[in-house]
């Protein structure tokens, strides 16, 4: 039986095999489309500045980078709020649909905001694991050791985040549905 000897990943590497996971990952997690361009490279200087990544079995490179993503969004959210910078919302409303119909457009546009909207409801922890479990396809075991959290944490966590994203969709299209009532109030002369 032969040990195998740890295999190394450096910065440059990983950005070229993962740069897009993160870009995702990080829209995922609610960074507007402005950012995310410099909040990738943050990450890739984080993982640089952290020597690169070195498989010992515990954690993947995404997940390993996910980890790194979720710390270098919440200080952009943090610095966001204190500095009251607004998001970048013309720019997604000025991006052009590439579909022949209008309306199924609309629709599509409609349940992405939904889901958008049901995982920023999240908390940050669960929303990350959530969105590597169920949209990024990785293993438990590979989000607890990126985390360094025991794998029952993930568990847990991940059914909360389940449970919360399902009852935050379930009030929006509920929302949707209720019919505006007009308002029986008599404006006021003055």
């Amino acid at each position: 039986m032969s040990i195998r000897a740890p295999r190394h990943h450096d910065a440059a590497s990983l950005f070229r095999e993962h740069a897009g996971f993160v870009a995702s990952f990080l829209h995922r997690l609610g960074a507007g489309p402005a950012e995310v361009d410099d909040l990738v490279q943050e990450v890739f200087l984080v993982a640089h500045r952290r020597g690169g990544f070195i498989e010992d079995g515990r954690a993947r490179p995404t997940t390993w980078l996910a980890e790194i993503a979720i710390r270098v969004a919440s200080v952009s959210r943090r610095s966001r709020r204190r500095s009251r910078e607004q998001p970048d919302h013309d720019t997604v409303a000025d991006a052009h649909s590439h579909e022949v119909d209008p309306a199924r457009a609309a629709e599509t546009q409609e349940a992405l905001d939904r889901v958008q909207a049901a995982l920023d409801s999240l908390d940050p922890e669960r929303r990350a694991i959530f969105i590597l479990f169920e949209l990024e396809g990785e293993p438990c075991q590979s989000i607890a050791g990126a985390f360094d959290i025991p794998v029952g944490t993930v568990y847990s966590r991940l059914h909360k985040a389940r449970k919360q994203f399902k009852e935050a969709h379930a009030r929006m299209i509920e929302r949707e549905r209720r019919p505006v009532r007009p308002s029986n109030r008599v404006p006021v002369m003055s």
